[in-house]
């Protein structure tokens, strides 16, 4: 048996039947290690040492998390509940509510792919910008599903397509850097138009959420939300100016230091100096706004120490080799076997960034032996990592999500977010990432 593809399925099964997904990470892990061949102490010793890649990432969201409720407190929430009650009129006048809804989806899709280029912050803006938009989007009955899939794929398709910010880390510096340190030429090829199919397949998955599968209403707590939201703390101008010039100034903060701890710490110091957070209030905001993202937080550290158990195995390399030999002979059969394994991988890892080095070495010279043309090769290794980052439960393209969607405990991690993204994304992805190889 393969230890990557019995812990990462282990580990689905696990989250999918509600076990707690941090649990699932650790039993997955004790399992792939034991299979891989590694002692109890040794499975423990490498999940250990994997778990210190995780921990930047966790008190990031924590501090992200106070300044998040410290956002709140400002009065953002009564605000935007005031204008919608302003813009909405009558309750019955659908073609309003529509267009507000379609508004926020535009918003927060703006956000997220900009959050990839031009303002390369990644999840950083998500519990900023969406825990004071929870109050508006129950008030418009708005699935929180839909606005998940929306973030998520804001926060993958613009680097697996676009080769600026995040993306050219991913296109240039890994896809492209390690397709041509594996024997292949690729001069004169433009990533773009190598992975234009394979992103063609996220846009179908996107509409087809936006369209069809969460069009319809879906009922919240208002109640939960308004106490979470502090919705009804007065507002004013000061308050207003002040919760702005944090936001930017943690922005501007985390772009020039790429530390989202730096960010954080400076837009909650801002809400405490100026007097919108009380002092007295600070010691109870920060506490309230860690224990909101704390279980994100807890997962990405677990799944770091899982990734860490998956390499250390070393069945990550022969899950790829064997995959390569077992459809040598099939052009077509080969595409969709890496495709699949690739998404495994990512699943497992949670990070399409660090899967293409270990898939391309391997699959370049497979795709060149069966005759796949060179923009099908960087097509193929590209939609092969790119595969399971929407989708994964350790990923951050879904954990993000549900960092801000899930902070009055009304959205649940795999159903309302990693089920929904997998479904519309990974689905068509690799449909279309198929299509890709067989024709370029």
């Amino acid at each position: 048996m393969n230890a990557v593809l019995v812990s990462v399925l282990a580990m689905l099964l696990l989250s999918l039947v509600r076990v707690n997904v941090v649990i699932s990470l650790i039993t997955a892990s004790l399992l792939g290690g034991v299979i891989g061949g590694l002692s109890i102490e040794k499975t423990l010793a490498s999940f250990n040492e994997g778990l210190s890649g995780g921990a930047q990432i966790a008190l990031s969201y924590a501090l992200l998390g106070a300044f998040a409720v410290a956002i709140s407190k400002s009065g953002i929430p009564h605000m935007l509940a005031d204008r919608i009650a302003t813009l909405l009129g009558k309750s019955d006048n659908l073609n309003r509510v529509g267009q507000i809804r379609y508004g926020l989806i535009g918003l927060l899709l703006a956000f997220a792919c900009s959050s990839q280029n031009i303002i390369p912050i990644h999840i950083a803006f998500i519990p900023l910008l969406v825990p004071p938009l929870l109050f508006v989007m129950a008030k418009l009955r708005m699935d929180r599903r839909l606005v998940a899939c929306v973030l998520t794929f804001g926060l993958v398709t613009p680097y697996m397509l676009l080769p600026v910010g995040f993306g050219s880390i991913f296109l240039n510096d890994i896809l492209l850097a390690n397709i041509q340190k594996s024997g292949l030429d690729i001069s004169g090829i433009n990533p773009f138009s190598a992975m234009l199919i394979p992103a063609m397949g996220m846009i179908a998955g996107l509409l087809i959420a936006i369209l069809f599968s969460y069009r319809g209403k879906r009922d919240y707590d208002m109640d939960l939300v308004a106490r979470t939201e502090s919705c009804h703390r007065a507002y004013s101008a000061k308050t207003m100016l002040v919760a702005a010039g944090a936001i930017l100034a943690a922005f501007l903060v985390q772009l020039q230091t790429s530390s989202m701890v730096l960010g954080g710490l400076i837009g909650f110091l801002i809400f405490s100096l100026s007097g919108v957070l009380k002092w007295s209030e600070g010691d109870d905001a920060f506490t309230e706004g860690m224990k909101m993202l704390a279980m994100v937080g807890f997962i990405m550290i677990a799944a770091s120490g899982f990734a860490q158990v998956l390499r250390d195995t070393g069945h990550i390399s022969s899950l790829v080799s064997a995959s390569a030999e077992l459809v040598a002979g099939s052009k077509g059969m080969a595409a969709l076997a890496m495709l699949v394994v690739g998404l495994l991988i990512t699943l497992g890892i949670g990070s399409s960034f660090s899967t293409i080095p270990i898939i391309a070495a391997i699959y370049v010279p497979l795709a060149m032996q069966l005759g796949f043309s060179p923009i099908a090769i960087v097509a193929l290794v590209g939609t092969a990592g790119a595969l399971g980052d929407a989708g994964s439960p350790a990923s951050d393209s879904t954990l993000g999500p549900t960092a801000g969607l899930n902070i009055d405990g009304q959205h649940n991690h795999m159903w309302d977010t990693v089920v929904p993204t997998f479904l519309h994304y990974n689905l068509p992805l690799m449909v279309f990432g198929w299509v890709a190889a067989t024709t370029l």
